[in-house]
């Protein structure tokens, strides 16, 4: 169990990530390929995909090498790997991983040889070899880009869902409901967020509050820095739609966007865009209940729209595509531009 003592300096400064974070979801992709969770039918066709492309164009051995420092069966693995400017997009990220300084790539790199067996390139990089870094962030250029941004809009949707209700709990009940709203995955008892977890520490936050950070990859357990001193996050898993799941649901969207022609699917559409209980759409638009609850599914059906339970209640938002037709615009979120790499390479040293 990991106990989170939040002051009222913390509180005031818990945010959620506006994003889904492009280190956080490279390496915790990595862990749906090489870890234990592996077989999990809900990145089935992501995962055949991802090999592939790795397979493709000869990335076995950056992926090896970020797995190596990252490893899905590990207790521990080194915080510069998940650096604070990943809020910022990847290269603000790996900027920040090259500029990490030496004695802190000796303390993290020492603590997860104590815990697991690496390879001797991995203990230059704890010893400051440049070249090494060089091909670590040229590792997670490679590797983000192959099996992460080709589906971003997937990631992104699923974890805009989550933020779209965090956001309305936030806004229907304060901090104390969001904190609260985390169940069963945390448990709230002001003034400590328990959260469930491999190890059992306590981590005091002191007024430096909390980003919250919802990710696509992150799998039944939440994860925190290891290191209490620095910036504090908490990577954690959001909830799948089906809709994401089988293959044959994505062949049928073509099917239901032709379903939403129509005046009423349309202010449905609409209605959502400011996140609605199925209740809520009936009464705005003067419908009935079952009449809403078609219309919704019908979005749902062609990823325009999600729905996720908060409390007793259901509550329906816009995906980013939904966003996008609903406003004419292409979506804003992009995953941040990386130099192409491709004519590099990056060999793992034995």
């Amino acid at each position: 169990m990991l106990r989170i003592h939040f002051t009222a300096a913390d509180l005031a400064r818990v945010h959620l990530a506006r994003e889904p974070d492009p280190v956080w979801e490279t390496l915790l992709s990595l862990h749906q390929l090489s870890g234990p969770r592996r077989g999990l039918p809900v990145f089935a066709h992501w995962r055949r995909t991802a090999r592939a492309g790795l397979a493709a164009k000869g990335l076995a051995a950056p992926a090896g090498m970020l797995a190596v420092l990252a490893p899905a069966s590990a207790s521990y693995w080194p915080d510069f790997l998940t650096p604070g400017a990943s809020a910022d997009g990847l290269e603000a990220a790996v900027e920040e991983l090259r500029a990490t300084p030496r004695s802190r790539l000796r303390r993290e790199v020492d603590r997860m040889a104590a815990v697991h067996r690496l390879p001797r390139w991995a203990h230059g990089l704890g010893s400051g070899e440049r070249t090494v870094m060089e091909e670590v962030a040229t590792a997670f250029r490679l590797v983000h880009r192959t099996i992460v941004a080709p589906d971003w809009a997937g990631t992104d949707r699923s974890t805009e869902a989550d933020r779209a209700l965090r956001t309305r709990t936030l806004r229907d009940r304060g901090v104390h409901g969001l904190l609260d709203s985390f169940r069963p995955l945390m448990t709230w008892r002001p003034p400590v967020l328990h959260v469930r977890y491999p190890e059992d520490r306590d981590l005091h936050l002191g007024g430096r509050g909390i980003r919250l950070i919802p990710s696509h990859f992150c799998w039944n357990t939440p994860i925190a820095l290891a290191d209490p001193t620095l910036p504090q996050v908490l990577a954690y898993p959001v909830a799948h739609p089906a809709t994401w799941v089988p293959e044959a649901t994505r062949e049928r969207r073509a099917e239901a966007l032709a379903a939403l022609i129509g005046r009423t699917r349309a202010r449905v559409l609409a209605c959502v865009g400011t996140a609605a209980t199925t209740g809520e759409i009936a009464r705005r638009l003067g419908i009935s209940a079952s009449s809403a609850s078609e219309h919704v599914a019908a979005l749902r059906a062609v990823d325009l729209a999600d729905s996720r339970r908060d409390g007793t209640c259901v509550v329906h938002t816009l995906t980013p595509l939904g966003a996008a037709l609903l406003s004419g615009d292409l979506p804003t979120r992009r995953p941040t531009a990386v130099p192409d790499t491709s004519s590099l390479r990056v060999a793992v040293r034995g």
